[in-house]
């Protein structure tokens, strides 16, 4: 019967100790609700589609992959992850795309990020007839913002309707608009 009591009062100040622990996290707790409709609509027009493009070649694929991870890094205004895609992105193109090559080198090159736009800019053109040729299935948008470059405009490519400008990043980030869609289906 002693026991009994001694194991009762464990059972008694573990279930006390759980309580006392799992009250004092009210904070951490959240509330679920269901969005309204209204709401949804909202989240939806704040959302990119995404689009799965897929191209003739393995090296364009990464090639394509690459440019976008420069072009967000631009966006971001980072100008180490730059360096990083720019590298991974002439890593990607052999002597037979030379100038391709060079340009991306030239951005893996500097961490001036004024510089990096200026190659971007460059590399965009170069890259332009492989990306438009080399597409066999879903979209990219060409971009443009007519700001950039004391209101010469520059272009670029993305995967995604939303403009995210890799010329000012934060600055402007949603100056530009769609200049061309180019689709495969």
């Amino acid at each position: 019967m002693k026991k009994l009591k001694i194991i009762q009062c464990f059972a008694m100040v573990g279930l006390a100790v759980l309580i006392l622990f799992s009250c004092g996290n009210e904070d951490k707790k959240r509330s679920v609700g269901v969005d309204t409709p209204e709401e949804v609509k909202q989240q939806e027009e704040n959302t990119d589609d995404s689009a799965d493009v897929i191209f003739t070649d393995g090296m364009t694929e990464k090639a394509f992959q690459n440019y976008l991870h420069l072009k967000d890094a631009l966006v971001q205004s980072d100008a180490g992850e730059a360096q990083k895609a720019a590298g991974n992105l002439a890593e990607s193109f052999t002597g037979e795309r030379a100038t391709i090559k060079s340009t991306a080198e030239q951005i893996a090159g500097t961490d001036d990020l004024e510089k990096q736009r200026e190659f971007f800019f460059t590399l965009t053109k170069q890259l332009e007839t492989l990306f438009k040729e080399g597409i066999s299935g879903g979209t990219i948008y060409k971009q443009y913002c007519p700001m950039a470059f004391d209101k010469q405009g520059a272009s670029w490519f993305s995967e995604v309707q939303g403009i995210r400008n890799p010329y000012f990043g934060d600055k402007m980030l949603k100056c530009g608009k769609v200049e061309e869609t180019i689709e495969k289906r």
